[in-house]
């Protein structure tokens, strides 16, 4: 891993890629972010040393650098899912190549569905907790001394979307291995164990960047109700159309994150630590 590392950065500094104030993580149908970036540096997976290509709908593959008013950004439109055959080291990728660069703020985004009743497709939830199912998604034996994620800073993020005049709300974020959805007996136990929201990606990302002690912050697209919730038949086809419901709340939102001076992701208080 630290050889790939090294031989891939070297690359993407010859590509012009340099050092970001922030990384950002696009799920699926989120990809539209990447159209704010001004003089973007577009760099297909396919040319970094030791990435696969994305094969889910909404993930175009590419590595985007530019600049958010004065933050420079550095955003990865596609990730790697553990249900695609990838193992968790490389899901990781972009976290690591992020860090590698010498950036220490991580925002990651998702599609994910519904199980708190209150929620309605569109709503994005800012993920204060992760439940993850008996499941290894880190190669590392270490303990963490802080758990994900840091009330205070999800406190800030949602004083800073009402002062934009953006609903968000918040919630615990549950990760399910996939890759068929869920059943109504097992959304029923996940409410049950405290879970809002469930998906199939970002717990990994999310911990590899406490482990780094970056600070982090999950944000879930709620893209359809899960099963039980919604007597309606469940399609990965839904994803953009929900998407295209918050379109500018969701870019408004990440870009006051990134680009204002006083944002809690740079508070050196909420990096783990």
């Amino acid at each position: 891993m630290e050889e790939l590392l090294d031989s891939a950065i070297e690359i993407l500094h010859r590509k012009g890629i340099g050092t970001p104030d922030c990384t950002i993580i696009l799920g699926s149908g989120l990809g539209m972010f990447t159209k704010v970036i001004k003089n973007p540096v577009i760099v297909p997976y396919s040319d970094i040393p030791g990435f696969p290509s994305t094969s889910v709908a909404g993930h175009d593959g590419a590595l985007y650098f530019g600049d958010i008013s004065n933050r420079k950004v550095l955003a990865w439109s596609g990730r790697f899912h553990y249900y695609e055959g990838h193992p968790f080291d490389r899901t990781i990728l972009p976290v690591r190549f992020a860090n590698a660069l010498g950036c220490n703020a991580l925002l990651v985004t998702n599609a994910a569905g519904g199980i708190n009743y209150r929620f309605r497709v569109g709503d994005l939830m800012l993920i204060d907790d992760i439940i993850s199912l008996p499941v290894k998604i880190s190669l590392h034996d270490q303990r963490f001394h802080q758990r994900y994620a840091n009330d205070d800073l999800v406190g800030d993020v949602t004083r800073l979307a009402a002062s934009a005049g953006i609903s968000v709300t918040r919630g615990c974020y549950l990760y399910a291995k996939g890759p068929t959805y869920e059943t109504k007996a097992e959304i029923r136990s996940f409410r049950i164990m405290g879970a809002d929201a469930v998906g199939m990606s970002t717990a990994a990302e999310l911990y590899e960047a406490i482990r780094l002690e970056m600070s982090c912050l999950g944000i879930s697209l709620i893209t359809n109700l899960a099963t039980g919730v919604s007597k309606e038949k469940l399609d990965h086809s839904e994803i953009a159309e929900a998407a295209s419901l918050r379109e500018k709340d969701l870019i408004e939102l990440i870009s006051r994150l990134i680009a204002d001076e006083d944002s809690p992701l740079y508070k050196p208080e909420y990096r783990f630590r």
